[in-house]
């Protein structure tokens, strides 16, 4: 019986900046780079998915955190009509397609009422910790995740 082979990654992903009315940042530690911290990342599962669909789902898988439609978090994730497209990092490029190399990142913000431990799903992240925005962005390898930490002051409810 042959495996069949993992689907190609959709080069369309949310960034979801969580956070706290105190501006403290959630970032999670890849397990695969653990120099790499960062907030919740993941793409589209199908071409067709919303993308607050994807955000939602990628919230709870990576940190337990629920704000899937129907639930009290579902109207904090708010998404911040910013997209970046960024080259995707070489080491990651063997899960897109041949010749992609490039991924549209939307943004999305999660504003949680306190800080919140997560629930991390340990074959991606091994490590979480609640900063400051300003220290949050600083601490990320992403300069396109720095980027949306600093714009999450804009956002606030």
């Amino acid at each position: 019986m042959t495996v069949p082979a993992k689907p190609y990654k959709i080069p369309e992903s949310v960034l979801v900046v969580i956070y706290t009315p105190a501006q403290d940042v959630l970032l999670i530690r890849r397990a695969d780079a653990p120099d790499f911290w960062q907030s919740v990342t993941g793409s589209k599962n199908t071409v067709d998915e919303p993308l607050t669909l994807t955000a939602s789902r990628e919230v709870y898988e990576e940190t337990g955190i629920d704000c899937r439609p129907g639930t009290p978090l579902s109207a904090r994730l708010r998404a911040w009509n910013v997209s970046n497209v960024y080259s995707i990092y070489p080491q990651w490029r063997w899960r897109y397609a041949p010749g992609v190399l490039r991924n549209t990142e939307h943004l999305f913000g999660l504003c949680v009422p306190e800080r919140i431990e997560p629930v991390l799903e340990p074959r991606e992240h091994d490590a979480w910790q609640w900063l400051p925005f300003r220290q949050a962005a600083d601490a990320c390898f992403s300069p396109s995740n720095a980027e949306a930490i600093l714009l999450m002051p804009k956002f606030l409810e």
